[in-house]
Order: C-alpha cells, then sequence, then structure tokens
C-alpha cells in the first residue's frame, strides 16, 4: 500500500528483507520477495529483454458487490490494490516505470496491462518518461464478468500497452512467426481469451487464490510476439506467476518480484509443475530478413539453376522468362531481376523469390524459387560457407 507523508511521498515496503526463491530451472529463473521499486533498483542495468507488468489498478471499490440473487461477488478489495488518491497512484507508477527502464537493454520493450481505472494515467506517464509506445492491445474477455447493477455497460475488455525503452533502437517482433500462429493472416491488435476460469483458476481453501490471475494463453502470446528461446523476461508484480509459467513453458529465463509471501508460494508451487517444451518443438523464430543474404546469381554460379532455363510467373502461368548468365531475366524483350521484371509484369510490388516458379523435371511439378534459396542455404551452411 502506497501512504502520502507529510511532506513527501513514501513507500511501505513491505520486508526490509529481501527473500530469493530459487527455482530448479535457469540460473536465472527466480521470484524475489519484496518491495518492487527496491528491487528493481539493485538489479543490474540493462540487462532484461522485456518487462511484463501487471501493476494495481487502483480500482477504487468503495463497497461489496452483489449479484441479482444477493450473493457476493468475489470483488478485487485486497489491500495491495488501495491508494490515497490519484497522486499518490501516479507518484507510485512513475517510480516503478523508472525502474523498469533503468534494468531494460537498450532494444528491451515492456508491457504493461490495466483497465479503464488506471491505463490512461499509465500511458501518460509512459510518454512522459520518454519510452516510445509501439502498440495498444485490446484483450477482449469472451466470459467478461457482468455489471450487477446495471448502470453502465459491461466492462469486457483490458488493455495492454506495447513500448520499447528507447525510440528508434532495435527491437525483437516476429512478424513472421505470429503470422504463422494466426493462419497466415497478419497479427492484429485485438485478442480474444477467456478470463481465467475452471482449472485454470487457482484456488486455495475453495477460494481464488489471486483476485486478478491472467490465462495462461495471454502470456504466452505475449512472449511469443517479442522474445526468443533464452531471454530474459521480468515481471515486476508477479501474483500468481503466470508470465513465469509461460516463460518456463518457452524456455525463457524470468525474474518475479512479489512484495506478499503467499503469493510467492502459490507462483513457485505452479511454475514448479510446468514442464518445459523440448528444443525438437521450440523451433528459433522465423524471420526471413535475418537470414544470410543469398543473391539470385548464386544460384547459378552452385549450380542450382542453369542459364538458359524458363522460370514461370506463377505456378499455373503460361509467362516465361528465361535465365541469362549473369543472374537476369529475359522475356519478350524485356529484361531485368526477377523483383524488377516481376514488378513490371504485375504492375506493383513482387517479391520475385515467391512469384517466380521453376519446373522440378523429376516430379513434373513447379516450386517457388524460394524453394531453392533454401536448398542452396542448407548446403552452404553445411559446407561452413555461410555468412550472416
Amino acid at each position: 500500500m502506497i501512504k502520502k507523508g507529510p511532506e513527501n511521498l513514501k513507500r511501505e515496503l513491505f520486508s526490509c528483507t529481501i527473500k530469493i526463491m530459487q527455482l530448479n530451472t535457469a540460473d536465472d529463473d527466480r521470484i524475489i520477495l519484496g518491495d518492487c521499486i527496491e528491487i528493481l533498483n539493485q538489479l543490474e542495468p540493462d540487462s532484461v529483454d522485456m518487462i511484463f507488468a501487471d501493476p494495481p489498478y487502483n480500482l477504487q471499490l468503495r463497497q461489496s458487490l452483489y449479484r441479482p440473487d444477493l450473493s457476493h461477488v468475489a470483488a478485487v478489495d485486497d489491500e495491495w490494490d488501495k491508494f490515497d488518491d490519484f497522486e499518490t497512484y501516479d507518484q507510485f507508477t512513475r517510480d516503478w516505470l523508472s525502474a523498469c527502464k533503468r534494468v531494460l537493454k537498450p532494444s528491451g520493450t515492456l508491457w504493461v496491462i490495466g483497465s479503464y481505472h488506471n491505463i490512461y494515467r499509465v500511458g501518460a506517464i509512459l510518454q512522459d518518461l520518454d519510452y516510445w509506445i509501439l502498440n495498444d492491445v485490446v484483450w477482449v474477455k469472451s466470459n467478461p464478468m457482468p455489471n450487477f447493477r446495471g448502470v453502465r455497460l459491461t466492462n469486457a475488455h483490458e488493455t495492454l500497452i506495447w513500448a520499447q525503452k528507447e525510440r528508434g533502437e532495435g527491437y525483437t517482433f516476429n512478424h513472421h512467426s505470429l503470422k504463422m500462429m494466426n493462419d497466415d493472416l497478419q497479427m492484429r491488435s485485438d485478442w480474444y481469451f477467456a478470463r481465467c476460469s475452471g482449472k485454470e483458476r487457482l484456488k486455495e481453501n475453495g477460494s481464488r487464490a489471486h483476485s486478478t490471475q491472467k490465462p495462461l494463453a495471454l502470456l504466452y502470446r505475449v512472449l511469443q510476439v517479442c522474445t526468443n528461446e533464452g531471454d530474459l523476461v521480468l515481471d515486476p508484480f508477479f501474483g500468481s506467476g503466470t508470465t513465469g509459467a509461460a516463460a518456463r513453458l518457452l524456455r525463457r529465463r524470468f525474474i518475479g518480484i512479489e512484495r506478499e509471501e503467499s503469493y510467492v508460494r502459490i507462483a513457485s508451487e505452479r511454475i514448479a509443475r510446468v514442464t518445459p517444451l523440448g528444443e525438437d518443438f521450440l523451433l528459433s523464430q522465423i524471420n526471413p530478413r535475418r537470414e544470410p543474404r543469398l543473391p539470385f546469381g548464386e544460384l547459378l554460379e552452385n549450380g542450382f539453376l542453369r542459364p538458359g532455363v524458363s522460370l514461370f510467373f506463377g505456378e499455373h502461368s503460361d509467362q516465361a522468362a528465361q535465365v541469362m548468365a549473369d543472374g537476369s531475366l529475359v522475356m519478350d524483350g524485356k529484361r531485368g531481376s526477377i523483383h524488377q521484371l516481376g514488378r513490371e509484369l504485375k504492375n506493383g510490388p513482387v517479391n520475385g523469390w515467391t512469384a517466380w516458379y521453376y519446373l522440378d523435371e523429376s516430379r513434373g511439378k513447379r516450386y517457388p524459387i524460394d524453394r531453392l534459396r533454401q536448398q542452396l542455404r542448407e548446403f552452404l551452411s553445411e559446407k561452413g560457407d555461410l555468412e550472416s
């Protein structure tokens, strides 16, 4: 809880002694018990690849909620979500966001999730601290909690802000892997997940173990967006440990900070039950832009294509061009690279590697020349001739 002192704002530390619970996973996987701001300021600067933060929402509930049948609603009424006023909450937000920025690598990014109660204040402070916002994502809940009083719209979503530490720095965005997850369509910024319920909801003595437990599917996707195997992920409000569970599953390293000892115990027990995916099933993120560049001419130099062979502009097209010794294509008096000639034929941008097809005579079937490029990469890699 944050309290306002007579002269300035002071944090009430949960514990003067920082306790560390080391998990039997990677060396960096640990949960630290204590105040997040104090601990963040002790961690190594520029050391974390990504931060996921689920801070107190400051819901400001003034009375208990009841369903129409008069049964009690288990709302968020924990002490850690209560602040004296907006000024106190804003100072707390500045402090933890500043501490997070210190530990992020220059290429690092931060995710923060919230509701209408706090996310606009958090977003403004992010910008005041010179974070650069990349996206806001709407988590649409397929099973939202109804508005039992019937005095406003059902609150059926939460908002995530994704920001980078320094504008202009290169950051991880696994665009191609996300497309693969989304049936070859670009991943959108509206995500549909059910809120935590059923068997996924952690219980203690028949009651919810944590009032704001996030679904594993949400953190799975967040980690897929902007981290790779072995990256270090930090969660300053660790709670029930969903970030750690997703990180362990996907073979990311993690640090969790949590001020409530009961949550540390719950999270550590939960994460210990997670079996990491086998390395054979956790392929490195696919990003063709990061693969070594291979010019079209190297297909000729290494015997994967011969000058004079015909390439077809489409799998079933009759439009054919001849390959010249210098790697250019010639068709109907026109000459250019695989991209230039393709662009002229289509009257628009073209990726020549996927637009032009060769005939595999042994199979009597056409394939994109990108297939030959991949075979060439494997060939050169085996020879040790492939440079990044």
